[in-house]
């Protein structure tokens, strides 16, 4: 199975929530998955009621869903950012770098203010502490709340822009890979290859509510960024710094494609179904 960034999950199923589209329940399961029940760190009550985040209890993620909601907030965007490619970070500058660092975060859509500036939306950004072992892989997952400039116009654009882009980028990046020899995979991959190769993208990744062209776009964007997770395990048939450099650079822009199709795809669920 395929699966996608957390901030791609809770956007996606969040959106959902404050749209009256699903259960808080139902969308709390799909964003935890595998993981220990989420958690949310939120001091200063941007998202959540004063009584919630001062009663000492631990916030968990809905009572995040149930606080947005009082507050209006309308909807929620994932972010992917990398470096370079800061997909849509409103800042702070120090907000910024804490979502670079997670390479994903969930910003907030602010209700409508009427006349006047947009008020600051919130960003949510995940942290991760992992255990386990690759066998038996766990997680606790926080949610941080933090106050976020006015958010920018998407830079994902439109869902048959991001179709597109993928088809394209998959077939460039495809030639220079095959022109450099450099598309060798490690025998020792055999497996996880045909895994990525054959593997269909979560049940639950996205609400019903999604449009169909949206869980598409998404399944070619999961499966995109895992061939590139396994191509930039090492620098494969290449021998000169040349080819690595040529290499690299071709993976970057497969998985900066597929990133703002991800996003593309999540923001996309409040759109009518196609």
């Amino acid at each position: 199975m395929l699966d996608v960034p957390r901030s791609a999950r809770l956007a996606a199923w969040g959106s959902a929530v404050l749209a009256g589209l699903t259960d808080r329940d139902r969308a709390v399961r799909a964003v935890v998955r595998s993981d220990e029940p989420h958690g949310v760190e939120d001091p200063d009550a941007h998202a959540v009621p004063p009584a919630a985040a001062f009663a000492g209890a631990p916030l968990a993620l809905a009572d995040l869903l149930d606080g947005l909601a009082a507050h209006g907030v309308p909807g929620l965007r994932a972010v992917l950012p990398a470096p370079g490619d800061v997909l849509g970070l409103p800042g702070p500058p120090a907000l910024n770098t804490l979502a670079l660092d997670a390479g994903e975060a969930v910003l907030t859509a602010a209700p409508d203010p009427g006349p006047g500036a947009a008020p600051p939306s919130l960003a949510l950004l995940p942290v991760v502490e992992e255990f386990g072992s690759a066998w038996e892989p766990g997680a606790l997952v926080t949610w941080r709340v933090l106050p976020a400039g006015p958010r920018r116009v998407d830079a994902a654009g439109s869902l048959g822009e991001a179709e597109r882009a993928l088809k394209e980028a998959l077939r460039e990046a495809t030639e220079e890979l095959a022109r450099l020899d450099v598309a060798r995979w490690r025998d020792d991959a055999a497996e996880a290859i045909a895994a990525v190769r054959d593997g269909t993208l979560v049940p639950d990744a996205l609400p019903p509510s999604a449009p169909a062209r949206a869980v598409r776009v998404l399944g070619t964007a999961a499966r995109l960024r895992a061939i590139v997770d396994l191509a930039v395990a090492d620098d494969g048939a290449a021998v000169t710094g040349y080819e690595a450099t040529r290499r690299a650079q071709a993976l970057r822009g497969l998985d900066g494609v597929a990133r703002h199709a991800i996003v593309a795809a999540v923001n996309a669920v409040l759109e009518p179904r196609t």
